[in-house]
């Protein structure tokens, strides 16, 4: 089983964002951060975070546990829709149709805080390098 929290940070001056996850496979925990791309708003930077994440997991036909502060994430992510995000509520599906279960729960910022700290350090960085 795969375990991964995931969160985006973002300023809302410049628009740049960055990502950041707690991974937890086999009873080992990694930690990934990486600024991401200019976004229009915050849940634009959540769901390409997830993306993000996904991309860095390892090919597997496991059961995967996501945990996301991101209210609107999770709800389009269980429902396969979103009314102004579909586009990247349709990658996700993509990226999550090789597990053989996918489990999403919305979770509190406060229960979150790893994956949230991982996205600030990661949207201090410079970003001269978008």
């Amino acid at each position: 089983m795969i375990t991964l929290f995931v969160d985006a940070a973002r300023n809302v001056t410049t628009g740049f964002s960055a990502a950041g996850a707690v991974i937890s496979i086999e009873k080992k925990q990694y930690q990934i951060k990486s600024p991401i791309f200019k976004t229009n708003d915050n849940h634009q930077a959540e769901f390409m975070a997830l993306s993000w994440a996904l991309r860095h997991l390892p090919s597997s036909d496991s059961i995967i546990k996501i945990y996301s502060d991101s209210k609107i994430m999770t709800d389009a992510l269980e429902k396969k829709y979103a009314k102004h995000y579909q586009p990247f509520v349709d990658k996700l599906c993509l990226l999550l149709q090789s597990y053989n279960l996918v489990l999403i729960q919305w979770i509190p910022e406060k229960e979150n805080r790893g994956a949230h700290n991982l996205a600030l350090q990661a949207l201090k960085k410079d970003h001269t390098t978008y």
